[in-house]
């Protein structure tokens, strides 16, 4: 199967854009993500998919929690630095008990590992979700859909 024509395949679905945050040791890290999905309301658990291959992966292992930054279409300069486009502003971090939050995201989700699950060449992350908090609905999100970044438009109904 050619891995470039199914990675064009799986882009034709759009999707939110998040920064996956943690804290070790050796501080804070981060990285731009749109594999992450609810799984359940009760108990509230969500699910990310890491590339094995990704320092996220074995951070993510060690830290034992993560910080889902859901972002608006404001903070596209946001998820390119942490999908290593960085830039000389500093990012500024809210924290619940151990979790980073980015400071300013529209949505922000606290969570602890509960399992982790190995699939093909990522791991996938399933944690309980801690807290969480959002703005207004009136904020548009940022969103990726076959390779770049796009927007919300409203539909007539």
């Amino acid at each position: 199967m050619d891995r470039m024509a199914l990675r064009r395949t799986f882009g034709r679905f759009a999707t939110g854009v998040t920064i996956v945050t943690c804290s070790t040791d050796e501080g804070v890290h981060g990285m731009t993500a749109n594999s992450f999905t609810s799984v359940s309301l009760d108990p509230a658990l969500v699910l990310i998919s890491i590339d094995n291959k990704a320092k996220m992966a074995a951070r993510l292992r060690e830290a034992g929690h993560y910080g889902l930054n859901i972002l608006s279409q404001q903070q596209m300069a946001l998820s390119n630095h942490f999908a290593g486009r960085p830039s000389d502003q500093p990012i500024d971090f809210d924290w619940h008990e151990d979790i980073p939050l980015v400071r300013g995201a529209m949505a922000h989700l606290a969570c602890r590992v509960k399992d982790v699950f190995p699939a093909g060449d990522h791991c996938l992350f399933v944690a309980e979700v801690v807290d969480h908090r959002h703005e207004d609905e009136s904020t548009p999100p940022l969103l990726f859909y076959g390779g770049a970044y796009r927007q919300l438009h409203e539909m007539a109904a």
